[in-house]
């Protein structure tokens, strides 16, 4: 079963990079289909309040400026469909992209499939995550003023987050499950320096403990178990931040697209393209670096105009 339209572009994904490229191109009337994927909205949908975006002096939640950025797109045309995109084939053009057994054709997609946090798989993790548990030290630092704050990790996300969360909190401890470290020694010595930061090795979290106050969820602390002794203890901490990194939710294009070692899509240094020409690639799928909502508009804006001058082109060579 197949759609025989030929779309001008689909668009993998609907985080801010996706609904992004799905404005622009929306408005220069190219029609976009959007499959929105396992999370609608990206992983600002799992933010509670995001105080960093331009334009929302006083902050807005992650799901309603998701809900906003969808809403813009469709008023200019895009096709929002909740829908997960199963396999890809960029081998011939135009382009099959499968989803619930259908294939759909495309001139150029746009691969906004975001990244997510590498997480322990804890259900108390999961309970409290927007509510002191958080996998962006640069999202969420701020709301930790004076309190008490986990790491957990040993690589150098964690070294990281850890330096800079000691701007806002009073003191961090890094929680990691060895005595080594796989940081590497330059982030290591800057945190071993960093009077407001202390080690807990050989030890893991268990379990996040918090109290449920009139609706109003909050992290206390969390339940650590020293893997040597085997012993357990309580921890006391308002904020817990897992500094264990991030995997882009590539899997799809691994036979598809160039992606590097730790599967980011790699684009071209000015633009959005990736070695396939009419596949463009922008937010946090190709980015593992910078990883904020603004970047990955701005990513995805650069995506829809990458796009629609390659239309064009293809539209001079008829």
């Amino acid at each position: 079963m197949s759609d025989s339209t030929i779309h001008n572009v689909i668009i993998i994904g609907s985080g801010p990079a996706g609904l992004t490229a799905a404005l622009y191109t929306g408005r220069a009337n190219l029609n976009p289909v959007v499959f929105e994927g396992l999370q609608p909205g990206g992983q600002l949908t799992i933010t509670t309040d995001v105080e960093n975006y331009p334009g929302f002096e006083h902050g807005i939640m992650g799901p309603q400026l998701m809900d906003v950025m969808r809403k813009q797109a469709q008023r200019f045309g895009a096709d929002c469909q909740f829908k997960i995109v199963d396999k890809v084939d960029f081998h011939s053009s135009p382009f099959k992209v499968y989803v619930d057994g259908k294939v759909h054709l495309a001139k150029t997609v746009i691969i906004a499939t975001g990244a997510s946090a590498k997480l322990l798989g804890l259900p108390s993790e999961t309970e409290y995550m927007g509510f002191g548990v958080s996998a962006c030290a640069t999202c969420d630092g701020f709301f930790f003023k004076d309190q008490k704050i986990v790491v957990i990790g040993g690589g150098d996300t964690a070294m990281e987050e850890a330096n800079y969360l000691t701007k806002f909190g009073k003191e961090v401890a890094i929680v990691h499950r060895r005595d080594e470290f796989r940081a590497s020694k330059i982030m290591l010595d800057r945190a071993h320096k960093n009077p407001k930061i202390k080690f807990m090795t050989n030890t893991v979290m268990d379990e996040v403990l918090g109290v449920n106050e009139d609706g109003k969820k909050k992290v206390t602390g969390a339940k650590m178990r020293n893997v040597m002794t085997g012993e357990t203890f309580i921890h006391d901490a308002e904020g817990i931040f897992l500094g264990i990194g991030h995997k882009p939710n590539t899997d799809i294009f691994k036979d598809q697209i160039h992606l590097d070692e730790n599967g980011y899509i790699i684009t071209s240094k000015f633009n959005t393209r990736t070695n396939i020409e009419g596949v463009f690639a922008c937010g946090d799928a190709q980015d593992h670096i910078y990883r904020q909502a603004v970047t990955a508009a701005g990513s995805g804006c650069m995506a829809a105009i990458d796009v629609e001058r390659y239309l064009e082109s293809l539209h001079h060579h008829d």
